[in-house]
Formats: C-alpha cells, structure tokens, sequence
C-alpha cells in the first residue's frame, strides 16, 4: 500500500500526474487521493476537460517560416552551451 498524501501535494503533481509523468508508486498515491477527495478530484476533472478543449481549439497549421526559425534558434542555443 502506498503512503498517503494530502491535498497540497496531489494539486501540486496534478500536471504530472494528468501527463503520466509520474512513477506508477506516485501515480497510485495521487490516485488514491483523488478517488477519495471531491474537491482535489474536482481540480481533476476541470483541468483534464480544459486540456480537451484547448487541444480542440488549437488545431491551426504552424507556417513553415516558424518552424524552420524555432529549429534554428535551438540548434544555435546548443552551439553556445
């Protein structure tokens, strides 16, 4: 069984958590948690609709333009590192 965690720590890795990012312990204590505590499960459920409707709504093309000067910003910031 995994050891209990309050609220301030399942709000705090609910962004990790909704992203898998966790460790399946953490996972399953952050779990555990929001199965058992409306309000945390609430931040939960608003922010797992929010996420569906901004992928939603950002559906627009990137210009190549952009692309191509994002790449070269990050190949020009690893040459300096």
């Amino acid at each position: 069984m995994t050891q209990p965690i309050d609220c301030g720590t399942a709000l705090h890795e609910l962004y990790e958590f909704l992203d898998g990012e966790l460790t399946e312990e953490k996972r399953s204590a952050i779990e555990e948690h929001l199965d058992h505590c409306a309000p945390c499960d609430g931040a939960r459920k608003f922010e797992g609709e929010l996420r569906i409707v901004i992928a939603d709504r950002c559906q627009e093309e990137v210009p190549d333009e952009l692309v191509d000067r994002i790449k070269a910003a990050i190949l020009l910031a690893k040459e300096q590192a």
